[in-house]
């Protein structure tokens, strides 16, 4: 077996709006059901990772964002499978839990560590905190 298994991407929005981010609830699988995430989902073929970003939270929560530019770092969710996460700002809408999620919360960089956020979600989450602390 090759160690050369290309891996597919996971993508995860920093959704930002008025100095806040948004954190999603999962209801599934159910290992993560009620664990915190930064939305999106998997890259489809053909699909740039911005793309999918934009796409998947348009499906997800209803709203239209901008996949501005990647956070720092990767993190391993499988053995074929990889999460990057972008700065996505909100252009439109009212985020809303169509699917995958049964709660949302707008979290202010004071706010982001009072929910239990999945392992692979940290990293960007600190990093989320820090560009707002800067912009604040």
């Amino acid at each position: 077996m090759s160690d050369c298994v290309a891996k597919r991407v996971v993508v995860a929005g920093a959704v930002i709006d008025e100095g806040r981010f948004l954190a999603a609830r999962r209801t599934a699988p159910p290992e993560f059901a009620g664990r915190w995430e930064l939305p999106g989902g998997k890259v489809e073929p053909g699909e740039s990772a911005q793309e999918a970003l934009v796409r998947e939270l348009r499906e997800e929560l209803g709203v239209e964002v901008e996949a501005m530019d990647r956070l720092p770092g990767e993190w391993e969710l499988k053995a074929d499978l990889v999460l990057h996460a972008w700065w996505a700002p909100l252009l439109k809408g009212e985020p809303q839990p169509l699917q995958d999620h049964d709660e949302l919360r707008w979290l202010t960089p004071e706010q982001a560590f009072d929910v239990d956020w999945l392992e692979q979600d940290l990293p960007f989450v600190e990093e989320v905190v820090r560009r707002l602390a800067v912009t604040a």
